[in-house]
């Protein structure tokens, strides 16, 4: 059934004007306990009208009080076949108004994992065809071909290279990091940066990374700086800036009212 409009409490006219019988109209009380049969501990509210559906056919409306379905109606249908004297329940549903409260939209839970989601304990697999990923050099595919002694030098320079993994970062990979790092908190357009005296590329604490991402990142390793430990651009800053020197390093103070520090050399002729 589709979902009815709401009328005036008495009788309407549907769009191809069919009349509203008056015993089907005036049986609330039966809809309304057909309505509370349904609803349960969900409630049934106030009469709202009438919606006429064809000849003997009519919707009697009912608000739902419950608060997690706000804007709801309980729709009850009722029918009365011809020349019966009492009328029939055919169905009872609830419906949402048009401005109800709805739910979202269902998003599947590979698509609900947001950043920062992942918590201790839980294990986030990533898919075998990860486009932010790309085959990595093990030395493995030679390995069957060569002598065990090679092969166990192969993997040591592997090593010493920093290679030796199944799978390392992709071009696009590195895209999406460095957009989502320079659009970040340690991109050069927050208002931290702004008022930064000199960017993090000439500061001491900034370390960079390596590889590709070292040309515009690094770490920040200023304890007192709020992005210690956290990977800023090179055109990122703070107040903590290295070159910001203080340019006393104490202060100086009067001579003593009495001096017990100097000797007296006719004490000891």
């Amino acid at each position: 059934m589709s979902t009815p409009s709401l009328t005036t409490p008495s009788t309407t006219r549907s769009a191809r004007a069919a009349k509203a019988d008056a015993v089907t109209a005036a049986a609330v009380d039966l809809a309304r306990q057909a309505a509370e049969e349904a609803a349960a501990d969900f409630g049934v509210g106030e009469h709202l009208g009438v919606v006429v559906e064809g000849d003997r056919v009519v919707t009697h409306l009912f608000a739902c009080p419950h608060p997690a379905y706000v804007d709801w109606r309980w729709a009850v249908t009722l029918v009365r076949a011809s020349r019966a004297r009492i009328p029939t329940v055919n169905e009872v549903v609830l419906l949402p108004s048009a401005d109800a409260l709805l739910a979202r939209p269902w998003v599947p839970w590979t698509d609900r994992i947001q950043a920062g989601d992942l918590a201790p304990g839980v294990l986030l697999p990533t898919p075998d065809n990860d486009p932010r990923l790309e085959p990595g050099f093990t030395g493995a595919d030679q390995a069957p071909d060569t002598d065990p002694a090679e092969a166990a030098m192969t993997r040591v320079v592997v090593a010493e290279l920093g290679l030796g993994r199944e799978r390392v970062l992709s071009r696009e990979g590195r895209e999406l990091a460095a957009d989502r790092w320079l659009h970040g908190n340690g991109g050069p357009e927050v208002p931290l940066a702004r008022q930064a005296p000199a960017p993090c590329r000439t500061c001491g604490y900034f370390v960079r990374l390596q590889g590709g991402l070292g040309t515009t990142f690094g770490a920040c390793t200023n304890e007192f700086s709020p992005s210690d430990g956290h990977v800023v651009s090179i055109d990122h800053g703070c107040g903590g800036h290295s070159d910001v020197a203080a340019e006393e390093r104490g202060i100086e103070l009067d001579d003593p009212v009495h001096d017990t520090i100097s000797t007296d050399d006719a004490l000891f002729d």
